[in-house]
């Protein structure tokens, strides 16, 4: 069996408190994007090790057992031993370190993937308890719709909300911003504006209510990351935020912009008109 994990940026991104664990409370809304990996199960019954994972495309760091995707398939095996050994092939064109949540989409697409391929009868609030525990942003990734997200990003509520038919363009640097270091330099505040009812504004008024409390201090320690935001606004975007804690930047245009991978020639770029999310995301 075949999915295609997609990823998401985050439509504003207001750190509102310290939580007494020290993690953060904060607001944000999840929106998938149709950019995605490729990844693909296949029982092996002739394998020695209980699975064989072939990783192409961009590289990942770290040790194999460490990916989510093998670490889904491990804490399944613990209630579902009928789990045959199985060999994974994931091509990655997600960019991980970029505030895109590619590892966490990988993790909840391979959850679903042995859901159904295996018959293993988990319902949705099964999987996402299960992809709670393996990350902040991973039950998002379960149905994979706009969301409002609140706590440390696991409370979701659905939300009616679409960017269909703008055009998107996603620029990530080759610039690594650590999470717990963006963190780290924040000072968490309560927003101004309610974000559900800014992004009820139209795009065009989103520029100064619209806000990611990570660009301040981000931006500071890596001006190339601001450069981009400053020159997708140049390029004539509607709106531009970096998404999640970087150091990806994306811009929403009126019309296509085929230009941008030689404007950011140095940059992984993406650039797509935007489709309704079913469309999107499966």
């Amino acid at each position: 069996m075949v999915v295609f994990p997609c990823c998401k940026i985050n439509l504003g991104l207001n750190v509102v408190e310290r939580r007494p664990d020290g993690y953060h409370n904060l607001e944000t809304v999840f929106y998938p994007i149709p950019l995605h990996d490729n990844l693909e199960v296949i029982d092996a019954p002739k394998a020695v090790e209980p699975y064989l994972l072939h990783e192409t495309g961009i590289r990942i760091e770290g040790e194999p057992e460490n990916n989510l995707v093998i670490r889904v398939l491990n804490q399944l095996r613990e209630t579902y031993p009928q789990i045959p050994p199985v060999e994974i092939w994931l091509h990655k064109r997600i960019p991980s370190g970029a505030g895109l949540g590619g590892g966490s989409s990988d993790a909840a697409f391979m959850m679903r993937l042995l859901n159904e391929q295996y018959d293993l009868g988990m319902d949705d609030e099964d999987m996402e308890f299960r992809l709670s525990r393996l990350g902040a942003d991973c039950a998002f990734f379960n149905k994979a719709v706009p969301a409002f997200a609140t706590g440390i990003g696991d409370q979701l509520m659905p939300i009616n909300f679409t960017l269909a038919g703008w055009n998107l363009v996603l620029v990530k640097p080759d610039i690594h911003v650590s999470t717990r270091e963006a963190f780290s330099m924040i000072t968490p505040m309560r927003p101004e504006h309610s974000l559900l009812e800014a992004l009820s504004h139209p795009v065009e008024e989103w520029r100064d209510i619209v806000v990611n409390d990570f660009e301040k201090s981000v931006f500071a320690h890596h001006p190339e990351i601001a450069a981009i935001k400053s020159t997708l606004y140049d390029m004539g975007a509607t709106y531009a935020s970096m998404t999640g804690s970087g150091s990806s930047v994306f811009g929403l245009f009126h019309t296509r912009q085929p230009e941008a991978s030689e404007v950011f020639s140095d940059c992984f770029v993406y650039e797509e008109r935007l489709r309704i999310i079913d469309e999107a995301n499966r």
